[in-house]
């Protein structure tokens, strides 16, 4: 499976989704072509591993979220794992302990015997310090990942991502493409940029350092940034705003500048909050794929449990883009 994912370009992950035929899974009629293509250049032959099932006393799997923000991801994160497991006669619990290592380990000896393996999640994506009861029991790093990489984690694929939505912009024949990005120091800023420059170096395009403006994620940031950009002497005619919310302050910039998207300024977003559906016009963006993510962790675990062998590992889920008119 990694060398279908090699030759199709996408995580291992996909091509697992792909090839199982997983039910719910938005994915692009191209990526599954290119997986299948591949699949069957290579002469793949896909193992039917038959239904997994924990040991009977196990019915129980812990999903443990640092925070519940305003960010609505822990929540769609938990709602992947729970689908998953239910459908394994599976129950998911859901707590919230702010990273407390004390409240971690008094929450797993409460479920004792039944707990069947941990999901820890946390809303940035992030490397993390995983307490000391996490590596007593099977765990699943969700959104983060520890340094030392002894457990497995499932992180969304930021940095293809962030190529794809500079692609995007660059296939609709924008010349020069800015990016309005996240707060300087983050794992998702980092790899967004680094998607950024190379999508521009595979184009031919030179980096123009005076084209990346630094956000917050919220629409003020996004609104000042490309007050900006538009006010250079060779300014955008694409933007690449790396969350949705930095997105809609971007639109409110141009409508005030008298310029119209896409006519005169392409805009790509990051994460397809429910609000890019509505802007004016609706947003091209590309899905952060949480609740795939949930449902892969779970199935590491469940896996894990059935006596399926296999280190730790990070999984990369792909970010699909989503078109809508603002391209």
């Amino acid at each position: 499976m990694m060398d279908v994912a090699s030759r199709a370009g996408v995580s291992q992950a996909t091509v697992s989704l792909v090839l199982n035929d997983s039910p719910g899974v938005r994915l692009s009629d191209a990526t599954r072509e290119r997986v299948r293509q591949a699949a069957e250049e290579l002469g793949y032959k896909l193992v039917r591993r038959g239904q997994r099932r924990a040991p009977a006393d196990q019915n129980l799997i812990a999903f443990i979220a640092d925070e519940m923000a305003t960010d609505p991801w822990m929540s769609i994160a938990f709602d992947g794992a729970r689908e998953k497991a239910l459908e394994y006669g599976l129950t998911v619990c859901l707590t919230v302990t702010r990273g407390d290592p004390d409240a971690e380990a008094m929450i797993l000896s409460q479920m004792g015997q039944q707990l069947l393996g941990i999901i820890y999640g946390t809303t940035l994506t992030r490397r993390a310090e995983p307490s000391p009861a996490l590596f007593k029991h099977r765990t699943v790093l969700l959104n983060c990942y520890d340094g030392k990489r002894k457990l497995p984690s499932v992180l969304p694929g930021e940095l293809v991502g962030g190529r794809v939505a500079t692609e995007r912009l660059i296939q609709a024949g924008r010349k020069r493409v800015a990016l309005i990005n996240g707060q300087e120091g983050l794992d998702a800023s980092r790899d967004r940029l680094k998607g950024y420059r190379q999508a521009l170096a595979s184009n031919d395009i030179s980096f123009d350092p005076a084209l990346v403006r630094p956000g917050n994620w919220e629409p003020s940031s996004g609104y000042e940034m490309t007050q900006l950009l538009m006010a250079l002497d060779s300014p955008p005619d694409g933007i690449f705003c790396a969350n949705d919310m930095m997105a809609v302050g971007c639109f409110d910039a141009l409508r005030e500048l008298g310029l119209k998207v896409p006519d005169d300024v392409s805009v790509v977003g990051f994460d397809d909050r429910e609000i890019a559906q509505f802007t004016r016009p609706p947003l091209t963006t590309l899905l952060l794929p949480h609740y795939e993510m949930g449902e892969i962790a779970a199935e590491l675990l469940i896996d894990a449990a059935g006596g399926l062998k296999g280190g730790p590992t990070q999984i990369k889920v792909e970010c699909t883009l989503v078109e809508r008119d603002s391209v």
